[in-house]
């Protein structure tokens, strides 16, 4: 038996009988504030603690305003003269600081100096996973909206296309995040024509998707009027602007076509977007350039139309930015390589050039993140002996 067990008086035994009561009263202590995950019941637990194991007059997180037992020193300003203990993270940043009122003013004991230090240490350890379930809560409560905006936002887009006899029309939409600014719809009008539209909203993520959502439904308003489609740009460009400073923020670039299927004729507005391309039977190219600012950008712009005949055997390409802006180190992927892409396709399907496209990027990139939305429309017209072979 060891030699402190026969010292006089037993004061080693009692010593030791004493060390394993404060560890036995810590570990229970560390059980009681590990028993929740929410960041205020850790720290009301731990009040409770200091009091009444300790018989302490009262304790405090002033930083939170969460006091136990008698407060009046705690909330009178003389906290600063009391022992405190801080409650740290992994990284070392303070989260809080337990603040203890001895009884009568008096100075703590080793015991209870002790006893908080660890109290404090276990604290710590029980608010930081708190505040991270309850981080990893809201996450889960944003990734579920995203969830449901990304759905919403994809039942926006066409759910079926037109079927146009000699004609392919097809389109493609990939966003960056969970939900983005590119637009796209064809709409049907009352004389037998169709009004497509390729947009961008200036940005990306959450607010670039409100805003689109906010300008399909001023485009569907006024694509039901049948006006030209020059004014309907100038008319889409004042209600985005007249919304306010923070849609004019959120600009749109955007080109729209009218096509006459039983002529083939085409009219186009570009309001500040990419070109769109048209490749003609004989592989000359014409673009369709910008003639005005983006949307919202600036009051009162007027655009003009392009008026040209979609002949057999010709495929148009709108697109936005997100196709060509895409990079291997410092080389762009660019427009050049898009129209080349887009021309040498040997299938006259818009869902073929359409997959051309996005295999030349995935190549182009080695497999890079996406670094912003991609949407494309392609629309062809069957060349005269396809037609024929289909009659």
């Amino acid at each position: 038996m060891a030699a402190g067990f026969h010292l006089p008086g037993g004061e080693e035994t009692i010593e030791l009988q004493q060390q394993v009561a404060r560890l036995q009263a810590l570990l229970e202590a560390s059980r009681q504030v590990h028993s929740t995950i929410r960041e205020n019941e850790v720290l009301e637990q731990t009040l409770r603690i200091v009091v009444r194991e300790l018989e302490m007059d009262g304790a405090a997180f002033p930083e939170v305003g969460l006091t136990y037992g008698n407060a009046s020193e705690l909330t009178n300003g003389a906290s600063a003269d009391l022992p405190s203990f801080p409650l740290e993270d992994r990284e070392g940043r303070r989260m809080a600081a337990l603040v203890v009122a001895p009884p009568e003013g008096r100075e703590l004991t080793i015991y209870e100096a002790d006893f908080l230090e660890g109290l404090a240490l276990q604290a710590a350890v029980a608010l930081e996973n708190a505040r991270n379930h309850e981080r990893n809560l809201e996450w889960a409560r944003v990734q579920q909206d995203l969830d449901a905006a990304r759905n919403i936002q994809r039942s926006l887009l066409p759910q079926s296309l037109p079927k146009i006899p000699g004609y392919s029309v097809g389109f493609k939409s990939e966003t960056c995040y969970e939900v983005g600014g590119d637009y796209l719809d064809i709409v049907e009008q009352p004389d037998g024509s169709l009004l497509m539209a390729v947009a961008d909203v200036a940005g990306k993520g959450l607010a670039s998707a409100i805003m689109s959502t906010s300008f399909r439904s001023a485009f569907r308003a006024m694509a039901a009027t049948g006006q030209p489609l020059d004014e309907l740009a100038a008319r889409m460009n004042q209600h985005h602007w007249s919304e306010g400073d923070e849609a004019r923020r959120r600009y749109v670039t955007a080109i729209f076509l009218r096509l006459y299927p039983e002529t083939g004729a085409l009219e186009v507005v570009n309001a500040g977007h990419n070109p769109g391309f048209l490749r003609q039977p004989d592989g000359s190219i014409v673009q369709f350039e910008s003639t005005g600012t983006p949307l919202g950008l600036l009051p009162g712009m007027h655009y003009e139309s392009q008026r040209m005949e979609l002949a057999r055997g010709a495929r148009l390409l709108f697109y936005t930015d997100g196709l060509t802006e895409v990079f291997r180190g410092d080389e762009e992927f660019g427009p050049e390589r898009l129209l080349a892409v887009f021309s040498g396709c040997r299938s006259g399907k818009a869902d073929d050039m359409l997959g051309a496209l996005w295999t030349a990027i995935g190549e182009f990139s080695q497999g890079s993140p996406q670094g912003d939305d991609m949407t494309a429309l392609a629309l062809a017209r069957e060349a005269e002996c396809a037609m024929e072979s289909n009659a």
